[in-house]
């Protein structure tokens, strides 16, 4: 029974490491913020076409999120596109990164292209605001 688990358990892994890094169609300007070294700079001198959005529930968020991240949990996200612009770019993380994923296929359906799957908040290796 233990073995059946654990072969359940890596592929799942593998899947969601893999979507850690992903970007949509036009999110290749997003690539470099992937390391946390970069995307500390953009959080100390942020830019106003690229937006970090945190899919967590509010209650994750208020707990502790990146700084200058915006609150889109994924329950949610759907029903507020108008306040998602195209036009913006996006940093989507979750908790592991399987969420951010989820959230992006969502978005790419309604015409959204840029955007990079950045993963867990826990690859965060600075302090979260609260």
């Amino acid at each position: 029974m233990k073995k059946m688990r654990m072969l359940w358990i890596i592929p799942v892994l593998m899947v969601v490491g893999c979507m850690t890094g992903n970007v949509s169609k036009d999110g290749a300007i997003l690539k470099p913020y992937l390391e946390p070294a970069k995307l500390i700079e953009l959080v100390e001198n942020p830019r106003a076409d690229i937006w970090i959005i945190d899919v967590r529930p509010s209650s994750a968020y208020a707990k502790g999120h990146i700084p200058t991240a915006k609150n889109f949990s994924s329950s949610e996200v759907m029903n507020r596109l108008d306040e998602l612009p195209k036009s913006q770019y996006l940093i989507v993380y979750c908790e592991t990164g399987g969420r951010a994923g989820v959230v992006i296929s969502k978005l790419e359906k309604e015409g959204y292209t840029r955007m990079m799957n950045w993963g867990g908040y826990t690859r965060w290796p600075y302090e979260l605001v609260k």
